[in-house]
């Protein structure tokens, strides 16, 4: 099923304002090393999103310019542990700096018509360039409801 320009300028939008959502939370001064999940702590939330975004902009960026994918791989469990030990180390304006040049690729590409799948992860089905965009809005949106819950 093809998407219209429409409806990814819509859900294009509605990615944006969940993006700068986040980042205005990350503004604040709260202390980022609060445990919001059993194993993670907000910071760690940061991290794990800049990673899977990076990921779908290599991703979509890859299938625009006629290389292959190359998704990530393993258990879910097991990527988002990597999601949070490989960005553990940096700092919350460097995520959010590297999370705004994703989205520029992705903003960059996301109209391509070329790309009609964009792959998740190995093993997993590929999503349509509108999916995506609402999948990843979604994400944030659900993490960014438990951090704002957290720090009431």
């Amino acid at each position: 099923m093809e998407n219209n320009q429409t409806e990814i300028d819509e859900a294009l939008h509605v990615l944006e304002i969940e993006l700068n959502r986040l980042f205005q939370f990350y503004e604040g001064s709260l202390d980022w090393s609060t445990m919001v999940y059993e194993f993670w702590d907000a910071k760690d939330i940061l991290g794990h999103l800049v990673f899977w975004h990076e990921s779908f902009a290599r991703n979509l960026s890859d299938a625009a310019e006629g290389r292959k994918p190359n998704p990530l791989r393993g258990k879910l469990s097991e990527v988002n542990q990597q999601s949070v030990e490989t960005t553990r180390t940096v700092s919350i304006p460097e995520l959010i700096e590297r999370m705004k040049k994703a989205q520029e690729v992705i903003r960059h590409h996301i109209y391509d018509d070329s790309v009609t799948l964009i792959p998740y992860k190995r093993g997993s089905r590929p999503y349509s360039r509108l999916e995506h965009l609402q999948i990843v809005a979604a994400h944030i949106r659900r993490h960014l409801k438990d951090l704002h819950k957290k720090f009431r």
